[in-house]
């Protein structure tokens, strides 16, 4: 099964994946190099897909065809390939492999799959992928995904995460904030542009503000500046998921952190700009979405927004269009 290429995308693909395997279905995931770490607590296999060449790539699903055939000698017979991706090399690579893959008719590259599928008429991308599930299970999709994402923390990373709040003095209940976001959407910056004003408004008012994770290089802007305002954490993703876990509420932005808060069931302000949220918004039900677009939200609106939030005792799925 090829993973999507961003870590929202690939915790929004969870509960399409946990209906294959309460299938019956073996997972062999391959996608990026932070895969493994974030689903270290799922309990699936996990492949990091070689970056160096369509060669490497085609040499890995051909070696995981040859074991998956070694354990089951049915495999090579039936649909035996998923690809969560759209692009046209996804879909090139599982071919080239030998493997019968189903995936989403786009880019001309319906030829190359084994069973070509029309996009889902769904809303959200939680119900597409969980319809192309269906699909491949020759299910028909009239029941609707979870609610939640089935999202499990490693046992490991509880540990990590432990031992990084006991270092820094962290109790739970801090808020967390997650101030960066890479790539763009609608070829624009996702980064609401008031996140280091918010941090002074919420620390005068008495709350304990964490900050993390980013690259190396956004850890570095982020001790810059958040000094004296929010303690900045750097850590794996499965340990973070459970720093998130004991946070009291997070604010973020349009980013791969604010699925994973709403993963693990913290309440969760997302600042969205460009991004559709009836379409990539994160899934959950304490999850809260503020939008204004073309121009970002102003800090006092999101402010006054998270205050109302924070004396709901168990706050339910909102969206709010400025």
């Amino acid at each position: 099964m090829r993973l999507r290429n961003w870590i929202g995308d690939v915790l929004l693909s969870l509960p399409a994946l946990q209906l294959l395997h309460d299938h019956g279905h073996t997972l062999q995931l391959v996608g990026k190099p932070w895969a493994a770490e974030l689903l270290r607590g799922q309990g699936w296999a996990v492949h990091t897909q070689p970056q160096a060449s369509l060669r490497a790539r085609v040499a890995q699903l051909r070696r995981l065809k040859h074991e998956a055939a070694q354990a089951d000698p049915a495999f090579t017979r039936r649909d035996n390939a998923l690809v969560f991706p759209y692009s046209f090399s996804s879909a090139l690579e599982m071919r080239l492999a030998g493997l019968r893959a189903v995936g989403v008719r786009h880019e001309a590259r319906g030829w190359l799959l084994a069973r070509s599928e029309p996009f889902s008429q769904r809303v959200h991308i939680v119900e597409d992928f969980w319809e192309l599930a269906c699909r491949f299970l020759h299910l028909p999709p009239q029941t609707a995904p979870p609610s939640a994402l089935p999202f499990r923390i490693a046992p490991a990373g509880a540990s990590e995460a432990r031992d990084a709040l006991a270092a820094a003095g962290l109790a739970p209940g801090y808020i967390v904030l997650c101030p960066f976001a890479g790539g763009k959407a609608e070829r624009q910056e996702k980064v609401w542009p008031h996140f280091v004003e918010l941090a002074r408004r919420l620390q005068a008012q008495g709350h304990t503000l964490v900050v993390g994770p980013g690259t190396a290089t956004e850890e570095q802007s982020a001790q810059a500046q958040f000094t004296g305002l929010a303690h900045c954490l750097r850590l794996p993703l499965s340990s973070f998921a459970a720093v998130l876990q004991q946070a009291r509420f997070v604010i973020a932005n349009d980013t791969g952190q604010a699925h994973l808060a709403a993963a693990v069931g913290t309440p969760l302000l997302s600042v969205m700009g460009p991004t559709k949220p009836e379409k990539w918004g994160p899934w959950g039900p304490g999850v809260h979405i503020i939008k204004r677009h073309p121009e970002w939200p102003a800090l006092e609106p999101v402010l006054e927004r998270a205050q109302a939030l924070l004396q709901q005792p168990s706050p339910q799925r909102s969206l709010v269009l400025l």
